[in-house]
């Protein structure tokens, strides 16, 4: 096994998540595949990466319902690095992420927390 290739974030619609994803943080769309059956195969992955992608997943039944924004318990349960910490910062801040916090300079590197659309907790994270 060579890595994770997706990790599922349920949310509570395709669009609005993927419009959050691509437009506020800058995802690339990588699959947006009808199913056939009301579902779709929604993908996507920081631009210009080939690394690990999101399947975004809509959310069936109470159980799934529930989960959308608190798939971590509220911990930050996701991590995405940055090479431009200071301008992917205030990029994000000017299309309407809500950071939960000021940029904070660990020893490992510049980190700040935000909540996706649904309130789902990530780093913002430049390694030192």
């Amino acid at each position: 096994m060579s890595h994770i290739a997706l990790v599922t974030l349920v949310v509570r619609d395709y669009d609005e998540a993927l419009s959050f994803y691509t437009d506020a943080l800058g995802f690339e769309l990588v699959e947006d595949t009808d199913r056939g059956d009301g579902s779709r195969w929604v993908v996507v992955r920081p631009h210009g990466t080939q690394g690990t992608g999101l399947l975004l997943a809509r959310a069936k039944g109470d159980a799934q319902l529930a989960a959308v924004g608190a798939q971590a318990g509220g911990r930050v349960g996701l991590f995405l690095h940055t090479e431009d910490f200071a301008g992917d910062h205030e990029r994000m801040r000017a299309a309407g992420v809500r950071f939960l916090e000021e940029p904070r300079h660990e020893v490992y590197g510049s980190v700040a927390v935000f909540e996706d659309l649904y309130g789902n907790r990530w780093d913002l994270l430049q390694p030192a």
